[in-house]
């Protein structure tokens, strides 16, 4: 982990000196070197990520893929996506907006004496080891993510936000930052308010999160492989997630009331991040070797039984649909 951090460092180092502090002076932007400096640390680790994206991921899809590649008009709008939230642009977009709400509100907590807690000081000696505290906010962080990712779901107006992520009919290696910006807000917010109420180190809060979003990049790949009976309940595979985007199987559950015959409503299987643990500790896990069709029911025409809804074929298209979801209006 040393050696790692150690590298990341230098190249980080070398990168804001050669390409981002100029410009920022050029720019007039001297008197925020420092966040200049850490917005270097989220370019970085987006640059890594997208070169293993397209070194490993992309030519795996092609050698195992679920199914053919036909649009790729979806595809380009979600590689879009995957570069605005990759190389740092939703996050400087943060920066300005949330982060500084976030930065004065711990900072009155922190003068009326309440400090935060740091979990890596639970256990001296061993949970200071970088490694040893790396796995425990990765724990955290994908426990609270399952429960974000559970409430994106029961909630019908978050649904109405996160919907977007599933109407991605042509999942691939891009598909991952495929979200409403206003379903993102609420997330992101939510991670670095508890990011700042454990103490996890900035440094390190940026390689979680690379770490996961790389994790979650190879998950929405169309790549047809599982991790075998045992692997598959200690991290979750493309064929795992893959499910929670099957139309009429991953985020929908049938209505069993008489009444309803043939409804639906919200519900789903399989809404872990990274850990299939809490899946299976609140029962709602599916390991089925299947590959469905992804996508929402109500894209599909009214007699298959959807409604023929419009998601947006373009970026701007589809944050505006969602907008109109949120409030009614289509």
């Amino acid at each position: 982990m040393q050696w790692l951090t150690e590298g990341f460092d230098q190249i980080q180092q070398w990168l804001f000196e050669a390409l981002v502090q100029p410009l920022m002076f050029q720019l007039g932007q001297g008197h925020l070197l420092e966040d200049g400096f850490a917005a270097t640390g989220w370019l970085l680790a987006g640059l890594i990520q997208l070169a293993i994206m397209v070194a490993v991921i992309v030519p795996l899809q092609r050698w195992r893929p679920v199914e053919p590649v036909t649009d790729h008009a979806t595809i380009r709008t979600d590689v879009l996506y995957t570069l605005i939230h990759r190389l740092g642009v939703f996050r400087l977009a943060l920066f300005f907006t949330v982060d500084p709400l976030f930065d004065e509100m711990f900072g009155a907590l922190r003068l009326q004496g309440i400090g935060t807690f740091h979990l890596d000081q639970l256990w001296p000696g061993v949970t200071d080891l970088a490694l040893v505290s790396f796995a425990m906010y990765l724990v955290v962080f994908d426990a609270v993510d399952y429960g974000i990712h559970r409430g994106q779901h029961h909630f019908e107006w978050w649904w109405k936000l996160h919907a977007l992520h599933h109407s991605q009919r042509q999942m691939t290696v891009w598909s991952d930052n495929r979200n409403h910006l206003l379903d993102d807000l609420l997330r992101d917010s939510i991670l670095v308010l508890v990011a700042q109420a454990i103490g996890v180190a900035p440094g390190q809060f940026v390689a979680l999160v690379a770490f996961t979003q790389l994790s979650e990049s190879f998950q929405h790949a169309n790549l047809r492989v599982w991790f075998g009976h045992v692997g598959e309940r200690l991290w979750i595979s493309p064929r795992f997630h893959r499910l929670h985007h099957s139309i009429g199987l991953g985020h929908e559950s049938p209505v069993r009331e008489a009444t309803n015959v043939g409804a639906v409503k919200l519900g789903g299987v399989n809404f872990g991040v990274l850990l299939p643990w809490w899946d299976m500790l609140f029962g709602t896990a599916n390991f089925e070797q299947r590959y469905d069709p992804t996508g929402v029911r109500d894209q599909l025409p009214p007699g298959q039984g959807g409604s023929a809804r419009n998601y947006g074929h373009g970026f701007l298209a589809q944050q505006w649909l969602g907008v109109k979801r949120l409030l009614g209006k289509a």
